[in-house]
């Protein structure tokens, strides 16, 4: 029941965290900052800081998050090693490309499809772990 919980805990943490910085902090930088360089340059590492929390939550479910062979709901971890894998190819393929302002048009559109793409499946993973099994109104009995 305690790894149901973390797994949940971890999913939401992801999701809601790419929530925050890629629909909410990243465009209010745009607005309020003084240039788009400045915008650009803090959206950079606010990206950085977002990968790393996203591998750590998606190394983490991979080890919290488990078939079990009688239950059959799938698995989220397809979306977890998605959502890495997308993580990943951000940070090392399309950053290098965007910081040296190399065809902005087309690494931005890639780098912001990657995104929605981890957001999608920070979401997915979520919304297949959150029924946490016996964690039903009323059934929360000492862990």
């Amino acid at each position: 029941m305690l790894t149901a919980r973390l797994s949940v805990f971890l999913a939401a943490l992801w999701w809601g965290s790419l929530t925050a910085v890629g629909f909410m902090v990243v465009p209010m930088l745009f607005v309020h900052l003084e240039t788009p360089a400045m915008a650009g340059q803090m959206a950079a590492k606010l990206f950085t800081a977002q990968t790393w929390l996203s591998l750590g939550c998606c190394f983490l479910l991979c080890l919290t998050t488990r078939r079990e062979t009688s239950n059959a709901a799938p698995s989220p971890l397809i979306w977890v090693v998605g959502g890495m894998a997308l993580a990943l190819m951000m940070e090392v393929g399309v950053k290098p490309h965007i910081l040296a302002r190399d065809n902005m048009a087309l690494w931005h559109n890639l780098g912001s499809a990657f995104y929605v793409g981890q957001w999608l499946c920070a979401g997915k993973a979520l919304w297949q772990l959150w029924p946490v099994p016996g964690l039903a109104a009323g059934t929360e009995g000492n862990d």
